[in-house]
C-alpha cells in the first residue's frame, strides 16, 4: 500500500508529534530535508515521511539501505527546553516507541542494542538517527530520524548488505504476512507522543528503565570503534544521560557517547 497522509492523520490519537506532516516520494533522506525545515524554523510535531532514500544515512555516516515502496523512513522534530547534555537522555523515547509499535503488529518482544538499534530475533530491523543542534548552550532542536525494515524481502536484503544481511531482518518476515505502512507510521507517532510526554513530565528515569528492560548490551563483553584506538570492555549498563557505561580490560571505568559497539563474546 502506497504511504497516504490522509490515512496516516487519520490513525493519529494526538497531534502532538504530528502537527505538521510532510509525504515525499523520494528524498536523499527524511534526517536532511526535516534539518532544512527545522532552520527555517519549523514547529516542534514537524514530521517528514518518505518512500524511498537515495542517501540515506545511519551512525556514524553509515549507508542506510533505503528501498522504494516497502520500509518506513521517518523523522520527527522536537525543540525539548533541556540542557544539551540531557539529549541522549531524551532520545531513549525513539527506540522505546519501536519497541511499542512493533509489539502493536503482534510480534514477540524486540530489544534494544545501544544506542538505538532494535532487534527482533537478534537481527537488526530498525535504527535511529539522532541529531542535536544548539545555540548558545541550548538545544534549538532535536530530530529522531527512524528507518524501519518493515516490507523488504530476504533477497533485497542479501543482495544489498552481502555478508552482513545474516543480521538484518524485517519486520514482515517474523510476522508472516505484509505490514500495513500507513499504520504502522500512525502507530509509532502515537507511542513516539506516548513517551515524549512521560519524559516531559517525569523526566528521564522512566524512560532509562523501561530502556533496560529491552537492553541486550549490559553484561556482554564488546569492542569499541571510534575515535582513537579501538579497545574492549565489559558493558555496565547505562546512565541517567544515555551515555553507555563500561569497564575496559585495564579495569578503567569508562563512558561511551558515540563510536560503534560490537559484541566480542
Amino acid at each position: 500500500m502506497s504511504l497516504d497522509i490522509h490515512i496516516i492523520r487519520k490513525q493519529l490519537a494526538t497531534p502532538a508529534v504530528a502537527r505538521d506532516i510532510h509525504v515525499f516520494g523520494s528524498v536523499p533522506s527524511t534526517n536532511s530535508v526535516l534539518r532544512a525545515l527545522a532552520m527555517k524554523g519549523a514547529p516542534e510535531g514537524t514530521v517528514v515521511i518518505a518512500d524511498e532514500q537515495t542517501a540515506g544515512r545511519g551512525r556514524l555516516g553509515k549507508p542506510w539501505f533505503s528501498p522504494s515502496g516497502v520500509n518506513l523512513y521517518v523523522s520527527v522534530l522536537f525543540r525539548p527546553s533541556i540542557p544539551p547534555r540531557e539529549a541522549a537522555g531524551f532520545a531513549l523515547a525513539g527506540p522505546l516507541a519501536l519497541c511499542d509499535a512493533i509489539a502493536a503488529e503482534g510480534l514477540g518482544s524486540s530489544t534494544i542494542k545501544w544506542p538505538n538499534d532494535v532487534l527482533v530475533e537478534r537481527r537488526k530491523v530498525a535504527g535511529i538517527l539522532v541529531e542535536c543542534a544548539t545555540v548558545d548552550n541550548r538545544i534549538d532542536y532535536v530530530i529522531l530520524g527512524f528507518g524501519v525494515n518493515l516490507n523488504v524481502g530476504r533477497a533485497a536484503l542479501t543482495e544489498a548488505l552481502g555478508a552482513s544481511a545474516h543480521a538484518a531482518g524485517s519486520l514482515s518476515e517474523f510476522a508472516g504476512r505484509e505490514i500495513d505502512r500507513n499504520a504502522f507510521a500512525a502507530e509509532l507517532l502515537n507511542d513516539l507522543a506516548a513517551w515524549v510526554a512521560i519524559d516531559r513530565v517525569q523526566g528521564h528515569a522512566p524512560l532509562l528503565a523501561a530502556w533496560r528492560d529491552r537492553d541486550i548490551l549490559t553484561g556482554r563483553r564488546v569492542e569499541v570503534r571510534g575515535e582513537g584506538p579501538a579497545y574492549e570492555g565489559r558493558v555496565l549498563g547505562v546512565d541517567g544521560e544515555g551515555y553507555l557505561l563500561l569497564r575496559d580490560s585495564l579495569g578503567k571505568r569508562r563512558r561511551v557517547l558515540a563510536g560503534e559497539i560490537r559484541l566480542a563474546d
